[in-house]
């Protein structure tokens, strides 16, 4: 007689739960269905953005792989918004809060149909991280597959992708491009299915998941359109079925040193500010202990290898070209910068999956040696001071300005800030500052890509500093620092600063500072009352509950 391998799915067995298969023989369940594990197929696909318009094939190939192993799939869904889409709206306020969204109604799904186990897929920026907080809560066997990047676009032999059209933007406004040039570039920059295609918030989200070990080897740089994708899924649904029969849970797999192997992943990659917050969530999520000051002493240790966008040249569709995440997982490893020893979703360790990956093919094109790195420490720190006592997050890749001191120019909104740069009053040495669009205070800690792209595209990337306690986008590149804690609204210095004040950015010293001292800092205050929360609906549920970013903007913080 085979093990019986459910775990939630085994409360149908009782008399009383006549009526409750009964409803589930209405959706095709059997007698010999109700002897096997139920595993769920958990579906971000959507209409409403290219990184999810792909994904219900894919789902249909993970319920494929699951019923093959012995299981009896069941596919479900939760939503997406695309950053890329709201961006620079008040729809991007709804951006992170999405991600609490998907997590919330996986896990929901989950607990309320008794599934013993799942496969998450995600496409957009949110996806991964929501999937992956669900995951961390839901405690049965999972594994999350990622839709996969989109193809680069070409327009005159040069190579797009979305980024490419927010900087267009300012180079327009810039008299740089004509009409017909922006329009063009608008129209090829994205050409079908797949996230944003640079090492931007989805590919660094899918890359630190693989590292993490709750995906697949190799998958998280399958491009969205390749007979690998297909087969990634199809494998995963397999997998839960054998995790199963192992008995391996997440928590088994996400423990803190699979959590450094993320963050070295992501470093060595160049990868998104985000994922200093979503890693915090999803180490929240799971119970392990994770701080900014972990990303902090491993930036110091782990070298920045890749030329990928927005910094460098290249895409994630290059990267999977000449091996992959897992290519470099296999060179880290050999150089000592991953725990080999952590368990994974196959049942193996990383040092055991990376035996069979592939090397690098790209002749340090695409991956430098560590002999000669872009930096010799990490492009993602951590700075505090004055204005950030609780922290702030600064992507350094490719900014040559180490320091930069000038006067702050201070506005309380991403449109007006968005139209002073446009009129051309923004100089160069000044300090941007866009506050009261934290966590609480947007509320949603929306991204600012589209001000910082069209600050690069009319020159001022590296010549005027972008302050703000929101967000950046994965794409953003140029002298900016995100995540500064406490938010204004939660009486964060940076509520206070004033027209004028000189602020500090010193990416060396880590500091960032303004010319005040504590008994002005404190005058000031006095003198400050605090906006009013959102009230109503999705964002007044978030903004009341939501922490601050320096633990990942977390909701279910009540014990913190």
């Amino acid at each position: 007689m085979s093990k019986d391998l459910r775990i939630k799915s085994k409360v149908f067995d009782d008399e009383k739960r006549a009526p409750n298969r009964a409803m589930l023989r209405a959706v095709g369940l059997t007698d010999e269905s109700f002897t096997k594990p139920m595993i769920g197929i958990a579906s971000t696909w959507s209409e409403v953005t290219p990184c999810n318009i792909h994904l219900h094939g894919l789902a249909e190939k993970a319920r494929d792989g699951a019923k093959n192993a012995g299981g009896v799939p069941l596919i479900f869904n939760t939503i997406t918004v695309s950053d890329g889409i709201s961006m620079g709206t008040d729809g991007m306020r709804y951006s992170l809060p999405s991600r609490d969204v998907i997590a919330d109604s996986i896990e929901t799904v989950v607990g309320a149909e008794n599934l013993d186990g799942y496969v998450a897929i995600g496409g957009c920026d949110k996806n991964i991280p929501g999937c992956m907080i669900a995951i961390s809560r839901s405690e049965v066997p999972s594994v999350f597959v990622y839709g996969g990047t989109i193809a680069p676009g070409y327009r005159n032999g040069e190579k797009l992708d979305i980024v490419s059209v927010f900087e267009g933007v300012g180079k327009y406004n810039n008299g740089d491009i004509s009409d017909e040039d922006l329009h063009g570039i608008e129209c090829a920059a994205c050409p079908g299915a797949g996230s944003c295609g640079g090492m931007y918030t989805a590919n660094t989200m899918a890359s630190a998941v693989e590292a993490m070990g709750m995906s697949l080897p190799g998958s998280s740089s399958n491009p969205a359109e390749s007979k690998d994708k297909y087969q990634d899924v199809e494998r995963a649904g397999k997998a839960v079925y054998h995790l199963l029969e192992k008995g391996i849970y997440p928590k088994d797999i996400m423990t803190k040193k699979a959590f450094e192997n993320a963050i070295t992943v992501v470093m060595a990659l160049g990868g998104s500010t985000n994922a200093v917050l979503h890693l915090l969530a999803i180490a929240h999520a799971v119970e392990v202990d994770l701080t900014i000051d972990d990303f902090d002493r491993l930036q110091k240790r782990v070298p920045h290898l890749a030329d990928l966008k927005p910094s460098g040249k290249y895409v994630m569709e290059d990267l999977y070209k000449v091996g992959g995440v897992a290519a470099v997982m296999k060179r880290l490893l050999a150089h000592g910068y991953l725990h080999g020893d952590c368990l994974t979703v196959t049942g193996k360790t990383v040092a055991e999956n990376l035996a069979d990956a592939p090397d690098l093919t790209d002749n340090g094109q695409i991956i430098r040696p560590f002999d000669q790195p872009y930096r010799e420490t990490g492009p993602l720190v951590i700075l505090k001071g004055n204005l950030a006592p609780r922290g702030a997050v600064a992507k350094v890749s490719g900014v040559k300005v180490k320091r930069h001191t000038g006067p702050a120019r201070v506005f309380d909104n991403e449109n007006e800030a968005t139209q002073a740069v446009m009129d051309n009053k923004i100089n160069e040495g000044d300090v941007l500052v866009i506050r009261g669009v934290g966590p609480k205070g947007g509320p949603g800690m929306p991204e600012m890509l589209s001000i910082s792209a069209i600050l690069v595209g009319k020159g001022l990337g590296e010549k005027v500093a972008l302050l703000t306690d929101g967000r950046f986008s994965g794409g953003t590149h140029g002298l900016v620092v995100g995540h500064i804690a406490p938010e204004a609204q939660d009486r964060g210095p940076i509520a206070i600063l004033q027209e004028g004040d000189r602020v500090t950015i010193d990416s060396d010293l880590q500091d960032i500072s303004v010319d005040l001292d504590d008994d002005e800092i404190e005058t000031r205050f006095k003198q400050w009352v605090p906006p009013r929360l959102h009230q109503k609906g999705v964002l007044g549920k978030y903004a009341h509950n939501v922490s601050c970013s320096s633990i990942g903007a977390v909701t279910d913080h009540f014990n913190d």
